[in-house]
């Protein structure tokens, strides 16, 4: 069975620094394509980052800000934000691609299975 949890969310001061990660079971996590997404009350799920065999990408509103990376074990994938602001906020959740082929995309219509989401808050 395919299971995506997430984790290490909660209060962060403007211009801090949180680490969430995304733990993966029920397939091998270092063939999928993987994706961070995040959405805020009243809008719509928008893609973060996502890595590939290939590479990772980030959406403009986090490049530079945020880092996606896999563990050396391959079971994790991290998701290191920095100089979060307070429209970083959101629940983040990470999601399993279809496909192990080809670069990532910020697409969510692209992935199959999702984690239960972990709560960024931003705030003074």
């Amino acid at each position: 069975q395919v299971q995506l949890v997430e984790s290490g969310g909660g209060l962060v001061q403007p211009g801090g620094s949180l680490r969430l990660s995304c733990t993966a079971s029920g397939f091998t996590l270092e063939y999928f394509k993987i994706g961070w997404f995040r959405q805020a009350p009243g809008k719509e799920r928008e893609g973060v980052s996502c890595i590939s065999r290939r590479g990772t990408d980030y959406a403009p509103a986090v490049k530079g800000r945020f880092t996606m990376s896999r563990d050396k074990a391959k079971t994790t994938v991290y998701l290191q934000m920095n100089s979060v602001k307070p429209e970083d906020t959101a629940v983040y959740y990470c999601a399993k691609d279809k496909s192990i082929w080809g670069v990532c995309n910020l697409g969510p219509g692209e992935y199959d299975a999702w984690g239960q989401g972990t709560q960024v808050t931003v705030s003074s």
